[in-house]
Parts: structure tokens; sequence; C-alpha cells
């Protein structure tokens, strides 16, 4: 019957008693499933994770900079991973450079209403922090 029509034969269930079939085109039907496939990948949004590095004698124009590029990514729809390492005496002086980490933070949160994912912590000689884009008004 399938053949007549011009039709394709395709098993749903095999393992059913009597097995249950389906007449269609599967060319067609393969089609369809694919231009789907595009369009839900069209309409997913990819979030990258961008980073910048900071470190504890860093001037004051320096941070401004690298916190409009901050800014820029997080208008971007970027998630941003902060991070501060320290060399060799900057070591002995963690304390400082960790003041300025978290105020350059809330900085970010207050200007650019950034939602902090992940706490600044220290892993060895550096301190790391990730931010996100807020809610958009």
């Amino acid at each position: 019957m399938a053949d007549s029509e011009g039709l394709d034969l395709i098993e749903i269930s095999p393992s059913a008693k009597p097995p249950v079939v389906k007449m269609m085109d599967y060319g067609k039907y393969k089609y369809q499933v694919q231009k789907k496939v595009a369009e839900a990948k069209k309409k997913q949004v990819v979030i990258e994770v961008k980073e910048i590095k900071f470190r504890p004698n860093i001037e004051k124009h320096d941070v401004e900079v690298k916190t409009k590029s901050i800014e820029k990514f997080l208008d971007q729809g970027d998630k941003v991973k902060l991070l501060m390492q320290f060399r060799g005496r900057e070591m002995a002086h963690k304390d400082l450079g960790l003041a300025k980490f978290t105020e350059i933070l809330k900085y970010l949160v207050e200007t650019k209403s950034a939602v902090v994912e992940a706490e600044p912590k220290f892993m060895g000689n550096r301190v790391i922090a990730m931010i996100a884009p807020g809610k958009k008004k």
C-alpha cells in the first residue's frame, strides 16, 4: 500500500504486538526535523565567560579602563571572571589586594546591577570571582 502511494513504511514500535508502522515520506520527515533543529539552534543564546586580570598595585586609571571593558562584556550578556594575581612580595599584603578587589566588585554590582555568582576566594596566589549580568529594566 505504501509503495503504491510512493511513501515509505516506517516502523514506530517494533516491540508491540502487532508492530506499529506508519506510512510517510521519510526524506520529507528528515528534512522537517533538520529544519526544526536549525530553528532551535538559531534562537538559543550562547553565554561566554570573559576573563579580566588585575594586580594588587594597579593604578586608578587602569582600574577604570578595565571596569569599562567589564561593563561592555556585561552589556553583551557575557559572564566575567575577575582574577587578581599576586606575585612575590605582594603575597605578604593579600589583605590590601583583596580590599581593592572587593571595592571593584562592589562598584560593578552597584553601577551595572551585576550579580556575583562566585564570591572572591583565594586559590594559591590569586583571588577569583565570577559575575554575571543582572536583570534588565
